[in-house]
């Protein structure tokens, strides 16, 4: 057909409205011839899908914040000035780094002196150990002499026991001689003077006579003179004696006494020393302690991520945390540490029974929204805690790549990676369907009409959910009814 050319035509618009009109009229009429024609097998291909069978990854999908493995806020043990801060915050430091000394002036002033008395105490031990051995010594060594004088002194009195009585037998047995010779002289003398008035001897030797009588009497009489000496001399020194040994037994005595008593005494008072010695000690070793207390060191690896206080502050021992970094924030502590990360996330607890230690995990940071870092359960807490009515569990990630990069309170997204269910049944999730109280799905049934049908289901991720049993593969299942049936199941409703 030819249309006329625009040019050649006075009056276009006409011709132009009546093409128009013409055009819609036969796309109309195509349309509805279309519609009346359509295919049913079409329409049900459009409004159901087969029931397959294929690998359904199990994942868990999460949030989390990011978060220290350990954290610390970095007090003294005791009140005081801080006098010296080394670290800034942002220093990586290592156990046992120095990162700050309180005002420990004091403490070093109690130091000296207790020095001074620990060393005092040692010298007192040291010359108790040398003098009191010595005076053991000394007091064993005057035991000794006193047992030996009343050994001499028994001797002795054994010796005048013996000797006294021989001398009184001696003394005895002369003048028994001298008495006899005596007698004899007397005799002699009276038979001379006989003679001599007789005119038969010499005057001579009647002299002779009388003269050997005078000796005879002075000897008996020197005799009864040592005789009555020896009594006299002899037994008192007896006596003497006997007190002498009474009195050095007593002597003897008094000196064992002294010296069982030192050395009873000696071991308690080395002891009471040592004691001394050990007290002195500990007094400085207290001081000592805490005079290293006032050394605020690193309790472990890590960073300081907050300061609290400046050099001169006063602190005083606090366990409190603080977030805050400005001039509201606690004085109490000086410094913050904290070491590694991890990542705490709340999972539900209809969640929580699919995850196990050790558990790979997606983490996805918004700060980082092109890299994807991974990590694994290390930690599912065994009590849960119920917030807004929700009841969750917390679980820890570690990370195995991302530590560098991530930071302390980043939020997370996160997948838990189960294991793969091989040749699991899946449908569309948008087909599971509820009727009278039973899980199922409508499938296809006679004359090509929905039908319910129930179903097992297992696991349900994201769009997918698995069937156990209740349909066989291939099996197509509605994921939208026919418009007859919607209108029905609206009406039904509304009913």
């Amino acid at each position: 057909m030819e249309l006329p050319l625009l040019g050649k035509i006075n009056r276009p618009l006409p011709w132009i409205i009546a093409l128009v009109t013409g055009g819609i009229v036969v796309i109309g009429y195509t349309t509805y011839q279309m519609t009346q024609t359509a295919d049913p097998k079409l329409e049900l291909t459009k409004l159901t899908v087969p029931a397959q069978k294929q690998i359904l990854a199990v994942e868990i999908k999460a949030s989390g914040t990011v978060e220290p493995i350990q954290s610390v806020n970095i007090s003294p043990k005791a009140p005081g000035r801080l006098m010296a801060l080394m670290v800034e915050q942002g220093a990586v430091v290592k156990a046992g780094q120095l990162l700050g000394v309180m005002d420990n002036r004091e403490l070093q002033a109690q130091g000296f002196q207790s020095q001074a008395r620990v060393k005092e105490a040692q010298e007192k031990l040291k010359e108790a150990e040398v003098n009191i051995p010595q005076e053991i010594e000394q007091a064993r060594i005057r035991v000794i002499e006193a047992n030996s004088k009343v050994s001499q002194t028994i001797a002795q009195l054994k010796q005048a026991q013996q000797r006294i009585p021989r001398q009184v037998d001696q003394a005895r047995a002369q003048l028994k001689q001298a008495e006899s010779r005596l007698k004899l002289a007397q005799e002699r003398a009276k038979r001379n003077q006989y003679l001599v008035n007789e005119g038969a001897v010499s005057r001579d030797t009647f002299d002779g006579a009388a003269n050997e009588l005078y000796i005879a009497q002075a000897n008996l009489l020197d005799l009864l003179q040592r005789l009555e000496q020896v009594k006299t001399t002899g037994f008192p020194e007896v006596d003497q004696l006997e007190e002498s040994i009474n009195q050095a037994k007593a002597a003897a005595a008094e000196a064992q006494s002294v010296y069982e008593q030192k050395q009873k005494s000696a071991q308690s008072q080395i002891f009471q020393l040592q004691a001394a010695v050990k007290a002195a000690q500990g007094q400085l070793q207290q001081i000592v302690v805490q005079f290293e207390d006032t050394k605020i060191t690193a309790p472990f690896d890590g960073v300081i991520t907050q300061r609290y206080a400046n050099v001169g502050a006063f602190v005083t021992p606090s366990t409190s945390v603080s977030s805050s970094t400005d001039d509201s924030a606690p004085k109490t502590s000086i410094l913050a540490l904290a070491r590694g990360l991890q990542i705490r996330a709340k999972v539900p607890e209809i969640d929580v029974t699919r995850l196990s230690h050790g558990q790979p995990v997606n983490v996805l940071a918004d700060a980082y929204p092109e890299e994807e870092f991974k990590g694994q359960i290390i930690r599912i807490a065994p009590e849960a805690v119920k917030e807004q009515n929700v009841t969750s569990f917390d679980v820890i990630i570690g990370l195995i790549t991302g530590g560098n990069k991530l930071r302390s309170k980043m939020n997370v997204d996160l997948t838990f990676l189960g294991k793969s269910i091989p040749e699991a049944l899946v449908v569309p999730t948008v087909s599971i369907v509820t009727q009278e109280g039973q899980t199922g799905v409508m499938v296809l049934g006679e004359e090509g009409k929905p039908k319910f049908k129930p179903v097992k289901i297992g696991i349900v991720i994201d769009d997918k959910t698995q069937i156990i049993s209740g349909i066989e593969p291939g099996d197509r299942v509605f994921i939208d009814l026919p418009e007859s049936k919607n209108k029905k199941n609206k009406q039904d409703k509304k009913g």
